[in-house]
């Protein structure tokens, strides 16, 4: 689908849409819109959706994606043509208006080069980084919203071997991995048809022979299917994950994994994400600085 298709129907924002340096839109659900740029929230009190527009515009753009929106299902998330992210929710949910985020991705062509530059990363890191991609360590990218754990993804996604099969699996597709054997796929849990979860897909893909699996982000019952993945041989997993330290998102993962592991205690569940993972790159964002952190090791447990 053409981008051009979907401009008319986000009139008011469109230049903002189409502006290079505008990393993210935020339509409030008291009309107000709001736009940030490197790295900096800004109001933007000239631009206004009319009365009714944005619901109606909301609804034609969902229903030409496949997807649903409307009192029985008022939360919408896709990606644009031009691979930028929608997330919307409607009234009754919020009120009295829509509320609209559109995270486009600016930085989708950067490289280590360019993060480097930009101070996220030191040259050491980015060093460390790359021995580790190429020798297939299991790697987690862990930080808030917003931190850019799908830029680092992407990023480290280049030191891949370009012989080696990667499937993508993604919620809403965020990810442009430039590489030659690449398979992406999202969930389907929004659309006219039949539910297909997170889960439902990772374990979909195990069976198409994957070199590398990237998860674009873990959140639920998937975990536990990812944990097996990489238990069972599947070396070189990229995944991120939301959380506010290096430490706590182990902790995050394991009890996402917890949920769906008959029973297990949650320290046996630690363990074996321990057993699994090698490194843990954390991102923060303070001041509109977006940076790493800290590159945990993660130690194996001892052995009884």
């Amino acid at each position: 689908m053409s981008f051009d298709l979907i401009l008319p129907f986000l009139k008011p924002i469109e230049h903002l849409l189409l502006s290079d340096t505008v990393s993210e839109i935020m339509v409030n659900s008291d009309s107000s819109v709001w736009m940030e740029e490197d790295g900096r929230k800004r109001l933007m009190p000239d631009v206004r959706f009319e009365q009714g527009t944005l619901d109606a515009g909301l609804e034609v753009i969902a229903n030409r994606f496949g997807k649903r929106l409307g009192p029985d299902s008022p939360i919408l998330n896709l990606r644009l043509p031009d691979g930028s992210r929608l997330a919307a929710i409607i009234p009754p949910v919020v009120n009295p208006h829509p509320l609209v985020t559109i995270r486009k991705f600016t930085s989708r062509n950067f490289g280590i080069d360019d993060l480097t530059a930009r101070g996220m990363l030191t040259s050491e890191m980015a060093a460390t980084l790359k021995d580790r991609i190429g020798r297939g360590d299991n790697i987690l990218v862990a930080g808030g919203t917003g931190t850019g754990k799908t830029t680092m993804l992407n990023v480290l996604a280049d030191f891949i071997p370009e012989d080696e099969r990667i499937l993508v699996i993604e919620d809403t597709a965020e990810l442009h991995i430039r590489k030659p054997h690449v398979v992406t796929a999202e969930s389907q849990t929004d659309t006219h048809h039949n539910a297909i979860t997170f889960d439902d897909l990772l374990r979909a893909v195990l069976r198409h022979r994957p070199d590398r699996i990237l998860v674009g982000e873990v959140r639920g019952a998937e975990a536990r299917t990812l944990l097996d993945a990489m238990n069972t041989g599947h070396r070189g997993t990229l995944a991120t994950i939301h959380a506010s330290g290096a430490e706590e998102a182990i902790h995050r993962l394991a009890t996402l994994a917890m949920r769906s592991s008959g029973g297990l205690s949650l320290a046996a569940v630690v363990e074996e994400v321990e057993r699994c993972l090698d490194l843990v790159i954390y991102i923060s964002r303070r001041g509109g600085i977006r940076s790493v952190e800290k590159l945990m090791e993660v130690s194996r447990p001892a052995k009884n």
